[in-house]
């Protein structure tokens, strides 16, 4: 199962691990392996990306950033074939990654000697980028009868789902809330009309999907093996050009 239907499929270059993620969720789905496991293991994955590239192990780093965004895609792709969706699992999964890009531009930051107002800005960058992603991508999938665990505004605590616990799910909110709030209002401020858009090209959400996640650490990885470290931090800066470019793209070309 995807997030989207097989009609409304595009090329997404940020979802490259999609085909392994399939095969993993697939030999997981008759075991007791749930997608939080799963998600546990992507963000050990991570640590272990920053502790060789720390040790100047880039290829190892490299190597951890990507099996990093398969197994992301992974836990959400066995939730779907077990048919258990989770409201908790959704919410860990994002503040994993949020605390793992702050930790690896950090880490980073501390072997090159950048400056720590460039590395937060860097940090900020990223997430931003990443919501601009997620933000078209979400509405995407809501105006193509795709997955919709993930809303449009995340800004009322769901009902959990049978056999998670609410508690856990209203905490995880919170959490979730106070890490990507900022980055949300600011997406939504420079396209609030998005929401209403009939219009999303498949070769739109291509262009966009530079912006997800995945492809960002595929491009660290890359960067890492070519020995280019130190052009991360203000590579990731300079991405952020593109953030006008498409919401005026949406704003003037797709109402």
């Amino acid at each position: 199962m995807s997030k989207l239907g097989v009609a409304n499929k595009f090329v997404d270059v940020s979802d490259y691990g999609r085909p392994v993620a399939t095969l993993i969720a697939k030999a997981l789905k008759n075991t007791r392996v749930t997608a939080i496991h799963v998600t546990l293991l992507f963000g050990i994955s991570g640590i272990l990306a920053i502790v060789f590239m720390s040790k100047a192990q880039f290829w190892l780093a490299g190597f951890f950033l990507i099996l990093k965004s398969i197994l992301d895609a992974a836990d959400g792709q066995l939730a779907r074939v077990k048919n258990e969706p989770s409201y908790g699992g959704r919410y860990l999964d994002s503040i994993f990654d949020s605390f793992l890009n702050l930790a690896l531009i950090f880490s980073i930051a501390v072997y090159t000697g950048t400056n720590t107002g460039l590395a937060l800005l860097a940090y900020m960058c990223m997430q931003t980028q990443g919501t601009v992603y997620n933000y078209y991508h979400v509405i995407f999938r809501h105006t193509t009868d795709g997955e919709i665990t993930s809303q449009i505004f995340e800004d009322q605590v769901p009902e959990a789902y049978v056999g998670e616990s609410q508690a856990s799910v209203n905490v995880l909110f919170k959490l979730f809330r106070m890490l990507y709030r900022p980055f949300d209002e600011l997406v939504y401020a420079l396209d609030p009309r998005a929401q209403y858009a009939t219009v999303f090209p498949k070769w739109f959400m291509f262009l966009v999907s530079f912006y997800g996640l995945g492809f960002q650490l595929l491009l660290m990885a890359v960067f890492m093996a070519a020995g280019w470290i130190g052009f991360i931090i203000p590579f990731f800066i300079g991405y952020s050009v593109l953030i006008p470019v498409f919401v005026a793209i949406r704003r003037l070309y797709l109402q």
